[in-house]
């Protein structure tokens, strides 16, 4: 290593890494507390104003979902933080992480515990509070080099990485113009290998509007919307296949047994492989609508969209993943990596063209659960890894 990136390194050492994660982690922040996401947001702002640069909390674009009873409203989100610095430098990257959890407010799993096993269990601690820890760690170990006036940067935390980032995505992509790569903040597996190439998703709510009938004395005057549902539902299974897959996951609707039911919402997800298999799957769900309408003689609205397109590992992610490979083999570490059927902030990163490596955080496990954990020594050991990879990417003006 060059002593440029030994200085960095050994700054490292006297971070408050856990402290931060302790604290973030005891504040619940589950994409639909709004209060715990502006306390979240309050916590972040007085971190990050530790770098340089100029740091504004961004209001959510307009988002909406669907009722059980096929309404449209809008969804409130928290505000995303947002902090540009050197935007004129040579070299310009893009860092991102989330504030939000999987954990709404009444969940059970509130607390954080430290183990002996050098573990810490805690809502968040891996996905993603350790991460933000680190980057911030890694971004001012960057700041103190000599290295870091070549680099310009932005951070951005978003509230809404859980359910999608419908109301960051245009954040995401705006973020994402003219940089030469990009780390995110994901947990990478406990024993660190990080994810590869991902696979999109798309989410949808197919609102079918049927006609109500007494179930006894005139049943043929009504038209069954959970009937014509659970075609739609059948048909939408079966396109699964060529590097996609379909989970009808829910049917809203019906009522009282004596009724034909009027209304039903499916919701289904779809997991493609690249741009071709989303193009089935919207083909799949055109020719579903249309046939099920018309057999059923209902009306069918759908609602969603394919909003985390595929992530390949293309040549510029190669070279990003080869850079941080190296990096970490020259700090005594052994960076594997593996395809993954998840989604993150990582596959709109990719899709504006841009080169990322999304499980730069800590290590950990059985995150969305009561078991999510974080490694302890992870902590110093991620920080290391991201910080020469951005001196490096800094020096050389590429990955």
């Amino acid at each position: 290593m060059t002593r440029a990136e030994r200085d960095a390194v050994a700054r490292l050492g006297d971070a408050p890494m856990l402290d931060h994660v302790l604290a973030w982690s005891a504040v619940n922040s589950g994409t639909g507390n709004l209060d715990g996401l502006a306390t979240m947001a309050g916590l972040l702002t007085d971190a990050f104003s530790a770098l340089p640069g100029e740091l504004q909390l961004v209001e959510p674009a307009p988002a909406s979902r669907v009722e059980a009873d096929g309404r449209v409203v809008p969804v409130e989100h928290g505000r995303h933080l947002l902090l540009s610095i050197r935007p004129h430098a040579p070299v310009r990257m893009l860092f991102t992480g989330h504030m939000d959890t999987v954990y709404p407010a009444d969940h059970p799993f509130q607390q954080v515990t430290t183990r002996d096993d050098g573990t810490v269990n805690g809502p968040g601690t891996a996905d993603m509070k350790g991460g933000l820890a680190v980057m911030l760690t890694a971004l001012q170990a960057v700041e103190a080099s000599p290295l870091a006036s070549r680099l310009g940067y932005e951070v951005l935390i978003n509230s809404d990485e859980e359910t999608g980032s419908l109301s960051s995505a245009s954040l995401i992509a705006e973020a994402a113009q003219g940089k030469v790569a990009a780390l995110t903040y994901e947990p990478a597996l406990a024993d660190g290998t990080l994810a590869g190439a991902r696979g999109g998703t798309g989410n949808f709510s197919l609102v079918v509007e049927g006609r109500a009938a007494h179930a006894g004395r005139n049943p043929e005057e009504g038209r069954n919307a959970i009937v014509a549902a659970a075609d739609l539902a059948l048909r939408l299974a079966a396109a699964k296949g060529d590097g996609l897959t379909v989970n009808p996951a829910r049917i809203d609707g019906g009522g009282p047994n004596n009724v034909v039911p009027p209304h039903a919402v499916l919701r289904v997800n779809f997991r493609p492989a690249d741009h071709d298999a989303i193009d089935r799957a919207q083909a799949a769900i055109d020719r579903a609508v249309l046939e099920v309408a018309r057999e059923h003689d209902v009306a069918i609205r759908a609602h969603g969209s394919f909003n985390r397109p595929p992530k390949p590992v293309d040549a510029g992610a190669e070279a990003l993943f080869a850079l941080v490979g190296e990096a970490g083999r020259d700090l005594g570490l052994n960076i594997g990596r593996r395809a993954t059927g998840g989604v993150c902030d990582g596959n709109n990163i990719a899709a504006a063209g841009v080169p990322v490596v999304d499980t730069m955080g800590v290590r950990g496990g059985a995150i969305h659960s009561a078991d999510e954990f974080m490694i302890v020594d992870s902590l110093p050991e991620r920080a290391a890894l991201s910080a020469v990879t951005i001196l490096r990417i800094a020096e050389r003006g590429r990955p």
